[in-house]
């Protein structure tokens, strides 16, 4: 990097949960100056790192040298960064972003690893970007460019140091691939990308897929018999369904059959929260008592407001595009308990001609 990179080099990560406290780690091993701040709700994951103990979220120790911040320090995190990564749960973006103003606009860039969407005053569907952009315009304030940060990328592998496969995108692809090259270490490897809309719609949509992926996993498990070959058609229709969204926000569909689509799908589809969240549906439980119950666990599971918003941007971008769009109405109708989920996906994955 040029310029900026000429100064000591810091970042802060909002948010202490697992991705924010992951990211130390790439961070560390390419030299960067690392601030972790946690949101009023990151009280316990910062003093089990303050203690030494593996973090509750990863099961990993925090990268050693990672400076820890609480809530009401949040200016001093931010002070001199040059990098800002958000990396709180979609609904708790545009209100960081709201207290952190003025910090994120003398940051060089701002990296956002949120996955979801957010809709504004009258109602539009917004990709996370243009809420982050909105809610700092309230303070007065220009967000500098924003890096979108996709790909098959679990928390606790990325802490570990495993090989992960990232993207970074933003408008400004130079800056998106001096920005990916800063963080790059021997595990940690980001491709860069212009395409800031595919990369975002993408984040939220796997997990919505992903939930209908682990309801054939489910299936399996309560039958202890496999249906592998329903859970291969789910993946595949997922994929066209994310390379149409990827067009209706304007990206790019290569974008959704690389790592920001296809890429984190598979891995998300394999043990992510939402998978296993359709995992509990597939073995027979009520949408909303297994989502009660992972609630209760502090497990969060993003697919099930994306799956409502995202239905709202197709119904007001694009609603000719439904009928296209047979595994997103399936998964809508297995969190409302409409019918038998698996019966809902072989309807959806594999129509009848």
């Amino acid at each position: 990097m040029s310029g900026p990179a000429a100064r000591a080099r810091e970042v802060a990560i909002l948010g202490a949960g697992a991705m924010g406290s992951a990211l130390a780690t790439p961070f560390r091993d390419s030299g960067w100056g690392v601030r972790l701040w946690g949101t009023w709700l990151d009280d316990h994951l910062l003093a089990a790192c303050r203690a030494g103990e593996l973090h509750p979220r990863t099961g990993v120790p925090l990268a050693p040298g990672t400076r820890l911040f609480d809530a009401p320090d949040l200016d001093a995190a931010l002070h001199g960064a040059e990098l800002v990564v958000l990396a709180v749960a979609s609904g708790g973006v545009e209100e960081v972003a709201r207290r952190a103003a003025h910090g994120l606009g003398n940051a060089r860039a701002v990296l956002l690893t949120s996955k979801g969407f957010a809709p504004d005053m009258d109602g539009r569907i917004r990709l996370l970007p243009d809420a982050v952009r909105a809610a700092v315009a309230e303070r007065g304030v220009a967000l500098p460019p924003v890096v979108a940060v996709g790909g098959p990328c679990k928390a606790n592998e990325v802490a570990a140091g495993r090989p992960t496969a990232a993207v970074f995108a933003a408008a400004d692809a130079q800056l998106a691939a001096d920005v990916a090259k800063s963080v790059a270490t021997p595990g940690y490897r980001a491709e860069s990308s212009g395409d800031e809309a595919g990369v975002e719609i993408c984040a939220p949509m796997k997990n919505v897929y992903a939930i209908a992926l682990g309801v054939a996993d489910g299936r399996s498990e309560r039958d202890g018999a496999p249906w592998h070959d329903l859970k291969a058609a789910v993946f595949a229709r997922a994929v066209r369904e994310l390379m149409l969204l990827t067009e209706v926000v304007g990206g790019h569909t290569d974008t959704a059959v690389g790592l920001a689509g296809a890429g984190d799908l598979e891995v998300t589809g394999l043990s992510g929260r939402n998978k296993v969240y359709g995992t509990r549906i597939g073995r027979g439980e009520r949408a909303d008592a297994a989502l009660a119950a992972m609630r209760a666990a502090e497990q969060t599971v993003e697919g099930v407001p994306a799956a409502g918003l995202a239905a709202r941007l197709v119904d007001r971008r694009a609603p000719q595009i439904w009928p296209r769009l047979p595994l997103l109405r399936a998964v809508r109708a297995i969190l409302a308990d409409e019918d038998d989920p698996v019966e809902l996906l072989v309807e959806a994955a594999l129509p009848a001609h």
